[in-house]
């Protein structure tokens, strides 16, 4: 049980990391943000610090135990965001370099909430 608490803690926390930090710049609507999501993208700008703060709460609640319902909420709205993201990239005709990293950001998701469920099996074992 030792070992898996640790891999969970270690995967759950770099996810939680990249999704709090890459949504910073969302929350304040920096140019970097706005050229991305509205100019290229085409989505409207109210919906960009939406997104940010939405990330925000569900690696938040991620983080936080005995969240057990929120948080396949929080999972899901996460790996959408990120399923999103990498579909609106290939949509658009990015190069593969600017889009294939998102698939190990997905896997760390993947790898987080299967760790995650395993932790609360052995819980309840």
């Amino acid at each position: 049980m030792k070992k898996l608490n640790i891999a969970y803690w270690i995967v759950t926390g770099l996810f939680a990391a990249f999704m709090i930090f890459s949504s910073v710049g969302n929350v304040m609507n920096d140019p970097q943000s706005v050229e991305m999501i509205h100019t290229q993208m085409g989505f409207p700008l109210y919906i960009i610090p939406f997104l940010g703060v939405a990330k925000i709460l569900a690696a938040i609640t991620i983080l936080i135990p005995k969240l057990d319902r929120i948080k396949e909420w929080a999972y899901a709205g996460l790996v959408f965001d990120l399923v999103g993201a990498t579909y609106s990239f290939i949509a658009l005709g990015y190069p593969a370099g600017g889009w294939a990293m998102m698939f190990l950001f997905i896997g760390f998701a993947l790898l987080s909430y299967y760790l995650h469920r395993k932790r609360q099996v052995a819980m309840q074992a």
